[in-house]
């Protein structure tokens, strides 16, 4: 099997790497003049003005903009990318969760090739790179810090879709777990199941290869044995930096092998809903997984045993269930919903929901089971 495989060019990973890389890092790209993007709640905990205080010290300008909402509607981005020009910006740093360095990406690019960000929606419609980009996660979860993918809500048509090229990829991605240690158990929780289903989706997807399945694999171990300690023990450092490490290995593999139908079914939730990224995706995670397991059998019992389930003396198809039996417990112990009724989604809109799902062809082609419009509603009616 031929395939290709990506990422950004440096990845430095490790606790107080923030502070022992970041100015290295943009010297070394040849950067002055620096603009964070960020939203307001990594300003307001303090992150941001720490990052701002390393960057001046090295003797670098510095300037911000730090509201950057989740879900961004795609039009922030043009006019970010106005103020980076006018400004002569010449590095960006992503700093936060997906959407802060999924606005990076794209802002980079647009300084650079032009146009508005609505031109380059879909895949490789992107001509040159962009500014150098440093990316800083600090939540354990969207993997975005090591994908070419960027996402953002479309308001009016109430769906999100994404940009993927070589060019969005990060030039430098430092993933620092102390980053996330000021993060809500929530929000640690739904960035935490975003980064299993990652994981999970990305290792029974039709383009997974031996070496994206490994790193999956590696990424589903991590994550189930630490995500619940991370919720309910912020503090925890191992679990921190474990989960740090799984939402990174995550983000490569899923990068490289692609997610399915989990993510395609989630996206209607966001663009209509505009639930959190993570609550979507595990909304929709027993219903699609109960849907794919027949499909491959095989491998949903690995994912069993990385999950830490005893799967001795179990046929295949057994321990096949007992994976997503996993999964739905992973998500009730760390306290995220599991039915569309339990956040208020109306049954009403399942068809509109559906129709929008099944335009989601990039994702859905990965999926290891076929889909049509009637069986989104079906699963769509399980989950409710």
């Amino acid at each position: 099997m031929n395939f290709a495989f990506g990422t950004p060019s440096s990845i430095i990973f490790g606790a107080g790497t923030m502070e022992q890389q970041l100015g290295a890092q943009v010297k070394k790209l040849n950067g002055s003049r620096v603009f964070i993007l960020t939203d307001p709640g990594i300003a307001k905990v303090g992150i941001l003005e720490k990052v701002q205080q390393i960057l001046k010290k090295e003797g670098f300008e510095v300037g911000v903009y730090d509201q950057v909402v989740p879900e961004p509607p795609i039009e922030t981005v043009d006019k970010i990318a106005e103020e980076v020009k006018d400004n002569a910006y010449d590095l960006l740093v992503g700093l936060g969760g997906g959407s802060a360095m999924d606005v990076t990406k794209v802002v980079s690019i647009l300084v650079t090739n032009g146009g508005s960000a609505r031109d380059y929606t879909g895949s490789d419609k992107i001509k040159k790179p962009g500014l150098p980009t440093i990316m800083l996660p600090t939540t354990a979860g969207t993997g975005s810090e090591v994908t070419k993918i960027a996402i953002f809500s479309f308001p009016e048509e109430e769906v999100k879709k994404g940009i993927v090229s070589p060019h969005l990829f990060a030039t430098a991605a430092i993933v620092d777990p102390s980053l996330t240690y000021k993060l809500p158990p929530n929000l640690t929780a739904y960035t935490g199941m975003d980064a299993f289903i990652h994981a999970a989706e990305s290792y029974i997807s039709k383009n997974a290869n031996k070496f994206t399945e490994g790193l999956s694999l590696i990424a589903i171990d991590l994550i189930a044995k630490n995500l619940r300690t991370a919720v309910s023990d912020g503090d925890n450092a191992e679990a921190r930096y474990n989960m740090s490490l799984g939402s990174l290995i995550a983000g490569i593999a899923f990068g490289n092998a692609g997610v399915g139908a989990v993510h395609a079914m989630a996206y209607p939730l966001g663009g209509q809903f505009h639930l959190p990224h993570g609550l979507a995706n595990t909304l929709m995670l027993r219903y699609v997984m109960e849907y794919n397991v027949v499909s491959c059998l095989d491998k949903f019992a690995v994912i069993a045993e990385a999950m830490g389930e005893n799967t001795e003396g179990l046929s295949v198809r057994e321990a096949a269930f007992k994976a997503i039996e996993a999964m739905i417990n992973l998500a009730k112990d760390t306290n995220v919903p599991t039915r569309l009724r339990d956040v208020n989604i109306p049954k009403e809109a399942i068809p509109k929901m559906a129709a929008a799902g099944i335009n989601e062809t990039r994702l859905l082609s990965n999926n290891p089971r076929k889909l049509t419009q009637k069986d989104l509603e079906d699963i769509y009616t399980n989950a409710w």
